[in-house]
């Protein structure tokens, strides 16, 4: 039986979620809602979802501080797609960093949405066609780190896991699989994300930030992901492969 993608909204309008909800199911996903960051935690206790898609401006915990629980949590590799004010760059911003995969201006066309999770989910679980490939079930050590790509975890030297959301894992397998190779911004969008979405002009400058930080490298002198003055970045130290354990 062919999957059916199941998509939860979080809003605490109402009429957003009647709306989307409506016509996501219409469109063949499944869906399901929570008002609140209390009825979101309820629900992911017992479910699992392919996508969420979580608005900012909320009550109680607004949409930055759960996109942030959710990153540390058993849900850091489940897609999520921010919902944010059209005014506001500054909401992008912090949700990017936080951990979003993408966001989606207030008001927005349900056709835009839906085009939006179809996309974050294709970049999800599909490599884009110009992705070099590392072999399936391996251990790639670099520095003091080791990155499983079938867990796909990040391990210190102690073998303590540091969490990634799904774009920085994206990330960093396009790095280690172009090292010593400078990479601007343009082709870092395209062996990630693809180019099928608008994507927010500064989404690979946050996201080398938030995979800097993960790593534990100093932007201003940094040991794994350089920069190159007006060219792009570069993934600087050598790569060991190893069988993974399974």
């Amino acid at each position: 039986m062919d999957h059916i993608d199941h998509i939860l909204i979080v809003d605490d309008d109402s009429e957003i979620r009647e709306l989307v909800s409506g016509y996501l199911k219409k469109n063949g996903l499944r869906v399901s809602v929570a008002a609140d960051g209390r009825q979101m935690r309820g629900f992911l206790e017992t479910n699992t979802v392919d996508l969420i898609v979580l608005d900012i401006m909320m009550p109680g915990d607004d949409g930055l501080v759960l996109c942030r629980e959710l990153r540390a949590g058993k849900h850091k590799a489940t897609p999520i797609l921010m919902l944010t004010a059209r005014s506001d760059e500054m909401d992008r911003v912090l949700g990017l960093e936080m951990g979003a995969d993408d966001y989606l201006p207030k008001p927005f066309a349900a056709r835009e949405l839906l085009a939006r999770i179809k996309s974050v989910l294709r970049r999800t679980r599909m490599l884009p066609p110009n992705f070099q490939v590392t072999e399936a079930g391996q251990i790639l050590r670099f520095g003091e780190w080791r990155l499983d790509t079938v867990a796909r975890n990040l391990l210190d030297n102690a073998g303590t896991t540091i969490a990634l959301s799904g774009a920085e894992f994206r990330l960093l397998r396009v790095f280690i699989d172009h090292p010593q190779r400078v990479l601007n911004r343009d082709q870092l969008l395209n062996l990630t994300q693809g180019r099928d979405a608008e994507i927010f002009d500064r989404s690979i400058d946050l996201l080398v930030s938030r995979l800097r930080q993960r790593l534990g490298d100093d932007a201003r002198e940094p040991v794994y992901i350089k920069t190159v003055r007006s060219e792009g970045y570069v993934f600087s130290v050598p790569i060991e492969v190893s069988e993974s354990r399974q």
